[in-house]
C-alpha cells in the first residue's frame, strides 16, 4: 500500500510520542479511544495549521444501525471545502476556500455561488471534503473523500488521479479500485471514495513501536490519530505540520 512508502518520513517523530504501547498491542483503537483521539487531534490541528479549513466533529448519535452499541462511535472528523487549483500545466496549488453554507451533511449544490476563491483564466478550482471515519470491523480510522467542481459536479476516479502526489498518482493505477475504493459513507449513506484500511493495524503498530523512547502513559493513545494522519494526509496532499506531534504542543 502506497502508506507504506511516507512511514520513514514520521517515523522518527511519532516514533518517540507513541512509545508507551507495549510490544503485544495490536495497532488498533477502541470507539471510546477514537473519540479522545479525535479530540486531541482537531485541537492539534486548530493551533498548529490555522491557515487551512478547520476539522470538526460531526454527531450523529443513531449511528450506522448495523452496530451494536458497544461498537458504536457517536460522529465522525469532517474537513470541508479544501480547494485545489488545477492549472493547464497540472501544477496543482492547495489552497483554502471559504463557504458561507454551513458544513456537516450539507448538499454540495451551489457551491460555486457560497465559496469564496480566487481564480485566473488558467486555473480550474476542485472541492475536497475529508472525514474520518471509525471502523468497527478493522478498529481503526479511515479517510473517507469527495471531489467535485465548483459547479457540483462530482469527480471521477481519473479526475482525482490528477490531484493527487506523484506517487500515490503512480500506486493508484497500478492498485486501481483496491487502493482507493468507492463504497457507501457508513452514516451518510452516499456513495464516497476512501482509503481502504486493510493493512492499517500492521504498519501503524510498526510506525508506533518504532523507537523504545518512554513516554507518558496515556499519551499514544491520544495521539493516535495525529500519527495515523501524518502518514496518511500524505496519501491524498493533506500535510500534518511537525508541531502536531510534538509531546508539548
Amino acid at each position: 500500500m502506497v502508506v507504506c512508502l511516507y512511514i520513514a518520513k514520521t517515523s522518527s517523530q511519532v516514533g518517540k510520542i507513541m512509545s508507551c504501547f507495549s510490544s503485544s498491542w495490536d495497532g488498533t483503537l477502541s470507539p471510546n479511544d477514537f473519540s479522545v483521539a479525535a479530540r486531541v487531534f482537531t485541537e492539534r490541528w486548530e493551533r498548529n495549521n490555522s491557515s487551512s479549513p478547520s476539522w470538526f466533529w460531526v454527531n450523529s448519535p443513531k449511528g450506522p444501525p448495523f452496530l451494536a452499541s458497544s461498537q458504536h462511535v457517536d460522529g465522525y472528523l469532517s474537513l470541508e471545502n479544501m480547494c485545489v487549483l488545477v492549472s493547464a500545466e497540472d501544477n496543482n496549488e492547495e489552497v483554502s476556500c471559504t463557504v458561507e453554507e454551513e458544513a456537516g451533511f450539507s448538499e454540495i449544490e451551489g457551491a460555486a455561488d457560497s465559496a469564496t476563491l480566487v481564480q485566473s483564466n488558467h486555473h480550474e478550482a476542485h472541492y475536497y471534503d475529508f472525514h474520518i471515519v471509525y471502523s468497527a470491523s478493522y478498529r481503526v480510522p479511515v479517510l473517507y473523500f469527495r471531489a467535485y467542481c465548483s459547479d457540483g459536479r462530482p469527480l471521477l476516479l481519473n479526475e482525482i488521479e490528477k490531484d493527487l502526489p506523484a506517487c500515490s498518482s503512480k500506486v493508484l493505477l497500478e492498485t486501481k479500485w483496491t487502493f482507493i475504493t468507492q463504497e457507501e459513507h457508513p452514516f451518510l449513506n452516499r456513495p464516497w471514495y476512501k482509503l481502504h484500511p486493510c493493512g492499517t493495524r500492521e504498519w501503524m503498530k510498526l510506525l508506533c513501536l518504532g523507537d523504545e523512547v518512554a513516554a507518558k502513559n496515556g499519551l499514544a493513545i491520544e495521539l493516535y490519530l495525529v500519527s495515523w494522519f501524518s502518514v496518511v494526509g500524505q496519501v491524498v496532499g493533506l500535510k500534518t505540520p511537525l508541531e502536531m506531534v510534538k509531546k508539548s504542543v
